[in-house]
């Protein structure tokens, strides 16, 4: 019978397992079991995300914060009004992300209404232990989020790239990846558009040390370590599916029922007038699935 390698036990831990409590469209959810992993490994002193949108990784981080007791200060910078690969869009993903973030996460993490670059003025140097890039993926535009942060990033810092995996359009991140992993110690997961893991500061702690120095050092680990995250962010990714497909079903069953309802009322001469709609509701509208 096969043994699991002892070297891959410090990535079983019950937190990966953790269900999260935002479930939204997003590309993110597939790693989120990594990011409850990261945290929990890493436990930084300050957190921020660059490009949150409607929250789905941010409020995992910060829902990791809050499970784990740890004492990282959560921020979260986004203008909330969309970009060329968003797409535009108004108040809502903003207000949708107030109310679910605020009662839960409020009394350690905020969100900073404004640019990139206005908001690396409220951070000092040397104090990041993480940071997400995750806003527009041009190359020239990665390439300036990270070094214009660069300098705020501590000794210990682990710098998260999202969409390494995505080549079209004029997506770039894939191209800075190519220079960041040349120059640092790092680990990239290819499901769920990629997603780079590098080691910026030079001390970093374990076990997060070994797990970027896994494509130098053991490389037959990869593979593994590689499919284990991919299979744990596919059972979230079907979680939301199926709740999905559970709403949309709902909608239907309410529209029948009132549909045989009304039917019944208008054959027994109690409801003359026609009912508002002869069609199911479409299951369109809130595609959140929150604080489950």
């Amino acid at each position: 019978m096969d043994t699991l390698d002892p070297e891959l036990a410090c990535l079983l831990t019950p937190m990966v397992l953790r269900r999260p409590e935002l479930l939204t469209t997003s590309t993110w959810l597939g790693h989120i079991p990594f990011a409850f992993w990261l945290m929990e490994a890493l436990q930084p002193r300050v957190f921020v995300e660059l490009g949150t949108y409607a929250g789905a990784s941010y409020c995992a981080f910060c829902q990791a914060v809050r499970e784990l007791q740890l004492t990282t200060s959560c921020f979260a910078v986004d203008t909330w009004q969309g970009d060329e690969h968003t797409g535009y869009y108004g108040q809502v993903v903003y207000n949708r992300l107030a109310r679910h973030h605020e009662p839960r996460y409020g009394s350690f993490s905020r969100l900073l209404r404004t640019t990139f670059d206005e908001a690396a003025l409220q951070f000092a140097d040397a104090g990041i232990d993480l940071l997400h890039i995750d806003g527009l993926h041009t190359y020239e535009a990665v390439r300036h989020d990270f070094t214009h942060w660069q300098p705020k990033l501590s000794d210990r810092a682990v710098v998260l790239f999202h969409d390494t995996a995505v080549r079209e359009r004029d997506y770039g991140v894939w191209r800075l990846w190519q220079e960041i992993s040349a120059a640092y110690p790092s680990l990239e997961f290819l499901h769920a558009s990629g997603l780079g893991v590098a080691a910026v500061g030079p001390a970093i702690p374990e076990p997060v040390r070994w797990l970027v120095e896994v494509p130098r050092r053991r490389p037959h680990l990869l593979p593994l370590i590689q499919a284990y995250f991919a299979r744990l962010g596919q059972a979230v990714e079907r979680d939301y599916d199926l709740h999905q497909q559970g709403r949309q079903l709902q909608h239907f069953l309410d529209w029948l029922g009132q549909t045989v309802r009304y039917r019944w009322l208008r054959h027994t001469g109690r409801l003359p007038q026609s009912p508002h709609s002869s069609r199911p509701p479409r299951a369109g509208g809130r595609q959140t699935l929150a604080g489950r």
